[in-house]
């Protein structure tokens, strides 16, 4: 198999994943955190500078809590688990390949949903911004 042929199936695989991977990310949206509930609320349905976000999206071989697939942005929910070396590891490994994808990855806390909701958004606004909408 020539390598172009080879990087041409891999797009392909990164850009459509399997049925599987969307059976599984349509179980993630009914099992949500509640901070990945309380930042849905304000995402969805365009109320955010009218962005389409989507929930649990299947991006290469991860889904990710939130994306805007015309902002090219993904927004990653950390909760208590993310705060390990292990953790932050596998974390740094996962934006590196999302970011492969053409995507910009932005993390947020459970305790800055919490606590700065407002502040959450704003910040996703600000990155937002300078993006052309489509």
């Amino acid at each position: 198999m020539s390598s172009a042929r080879g990087a041409q199936r891999a797009l392909a695989r990164r850009e459509n994943p399997g049925e599987g991977m969307h059976r599984f990310a349509k179980g993630l949206r009914s099992r949500q955190t509640r901070a990945e509930q309380l930042l849905w609320q304000l995402l969805r349905n365009r109320q955010l500078a009218r962005w389409k976000f989507r929930r649990q999206h299947p991006i290469g071989r991860y889904i990710v809590d939130f994306a805007s697939l015309d902002a090219k942005l993904v927004i990653e929910v950390d909760g208590d688990t993310h705060y390990s070396d292990a953790a932050q590891a596998r974390d740094l490994i996962r934006t590196k390949a999302i970011e492969q994808c053409g995507y910009l990855v932005v993390r947020v806390s459970n305790i800055d949903i919490y606590d700065n909701i407002d502040g959450v958004v704003e910040m996703i606004h600000r990155t937002l911004d300078p993006k052309r909408q489509i």
